[in-house]
């Protein structure tokens, strides 16, 4: 089963981000004014290059094959039982090969949230002989303990860990990992540099 995470703060915002582009493209399509238009343009497709490359190309992706993650200029693919460690800081660190490590861009884990889950893990204090606070059903109360000082990165790290044992307890061979650059995140710069360069020479 195919399992996608991606920062949905970021991919929001990329979104609301490329409707405000459209909108003003389109005025600048209609309303041209010459150079003008053509920087304005330019600085439209050079953020919105970054935007994609940094907010919307960004993900884990968890497959029945391996792990796939999708950085802003490259993708990487490592079979499940290739994977030798996973660690979780700021973001997902998975050491692989020789002691090659690939970092993660989502889900990443920041300061706030992180004190947020110790928060939510330490035990909950009564006040008074009465709890104000309501009873839990046994699901809520099952997942409530699998979350308990946990972060998302934390969860998803425990996911690529027990994916990675379980290849490896199946005697499962290693593949080797594979690196390729983002040709979409490429081809988005470089037409975005082409603007630029034309809004310089007219």
């Amino acid at each position: 089963m195919k399992q996608t995470y991606r920062s949905k703060t970021a991919y929001v915002l990329a979104w609301i981000w490329l409707v405000f582009v459209a909108l003003n493209v389109v005025d600048l399509v209609v309303r041209f004014s010459g150079k003008a238009s053509l920087v304005a343009l330019a600085v439209l497709a050079v953020l919105t290059a970054l935007v994609y490359a940094v907010a919307l190309r960004p993900a884990t992706v968890l497959t029945e094959e391996g792990l796939v993650g999708r950085n802003p200029f490259r993708t990487t693919f490592l079979p499940w039982a290739s994977i030798d460690d996973v660690g979780v800081s700021h973001s997902i660190n998975v050491r692989y090969g020789d002691d090659q490590v690939l970092r993660l861009w989502t889900p990443m884990s920041s300061a706030r949230e992180r004190a947020k889950a110790q928060r939510r893990g330490a035990p909950a204090q009564q006040r008074g002989r009465f709890a104000t606070e309501p009873a839990l059903s046994k699901g809520e109360q099952a997942a409530a303990e699998a979350f308990a000082g946990k972060t998302h990165a934390d969860w998803v790290g425990d996911q690529i860990r027990d994916r990675a044992e379980s290849a490896k307890r199946r005697s499962k061979e290693a593949g080797p990992a594979r690196v390729t650059w983002s040709y979409d995140s490429i081809a988005a710069l470089v037409v975005a540099l082409a603007l630029v360069v034309a809004a310089v020479v007219a």
